[in-house]
């Protein structure tokens, strides 16, 4: 008896440890289902904001480019280059997805260091970079998972899946672990860059709030930047890797 009593406390103490959140959220109650609210306000915030640079970037091109038109058509370059790089000649109809990758995990990130978020207060929580969030990064590395078997599935049909048993049908196991790899890699690489940053960001205004985070601020700037790139350099090469077949 006693035996049994200490394997039910042991399963109620799971139990509680499952329902243990980090931090705290505020949610919206919509139909049955209940919508993390944080993460949609500040990406709806970052989708405005890109929006309507892409409407002022084309409203009225000019032949002779003004600065501002420069700076997007540069942008525009460095996208498909990344792109061509990476996935090869068929580039051009990734390019779109690969730059809104990179524009929305690049806008994100800004966000929670130039953006006042702290400002607006909730009733649960604060509101922060979308990617300083596990659900906004795992979404989009699904989305890119979905991308690059779309792309090998639309060039090679079924003939895709004979990648799984390259070079051998001993490494199966392997090639389908790789697959869910990927994505995680992508999400946890992301979300943790950015969540430190930011708390490190935190801790040195609570401790010395003058001059020292300043230089730590322009420094989680620079790698918000690059973590944005690598995120749209990996499911670039990705989308190459499963349209031509080779690891």
């Amino acid at each position: 008896m006693n035996g049994i009593s200490c394997s039910i406390n042991a399963l109620n103490g799971l139990y509680n440890i499952s329902g243990v959140e980090v931090g705290q959220h505020f949610y919206w109650q919509i139909g049955g289902f209940q919508v993390h609210a944080q993460v949609l306000i500040t990406s709806w915030v970052v989708i405005a904001i890109l929006l309507g640079s892409a409407v002022i970037a084309v409203r009225n091109p000019q032949t002779i480019p003004t600065a501002g038109q420069n700076f997007f058509e540069y942008v525009l370059e460095f996208i498909r280059d990344v792109s061509k790089t990476q996935i090869g000649e068929e580039y051009g109809p990734w390019v779109p997805f690969i730059g809104t990758m990179f524009l929305f995990i690049f806008v994100s990130n800004w966000s929670g260091a130039l953006l006042p978020w702290k400002i607006i207060q909730l009733p649960h929580g604060e509101l922060a970079a979308p990617t300083n969030d596990i659900n906004t990064t795992v979404a989009l590395a699904l989305l890119t998972s979905v991308a690059y078997f779309y792309a090998g599935l639309s060039k090679k049909g079924l003939g895709y899946f004979s990648k799984y048993i390259q070079p051998t049908p001993i490494l199966l196991p392997i090639n389908i672990l790789e697959d869910f790899t990927k994505p995680l890699s992508l999400s946890f690489r992301l979300f943790g860059n950015i969540l430190a940053d930011e708390l490190v960001v935190v801790v040195l205004v609570s401790l010395v709030p003058s001059v020292v985070p300043i230089p730590v601020m322009f420094l989680g700037l620079f790698t918000s930047g690059i973590q944005a790139l690598i995120f749209a350099t990996l499911a670039a090469a990705y989308i190459g890797e499963s349209m031509e077949g080779h690891h």
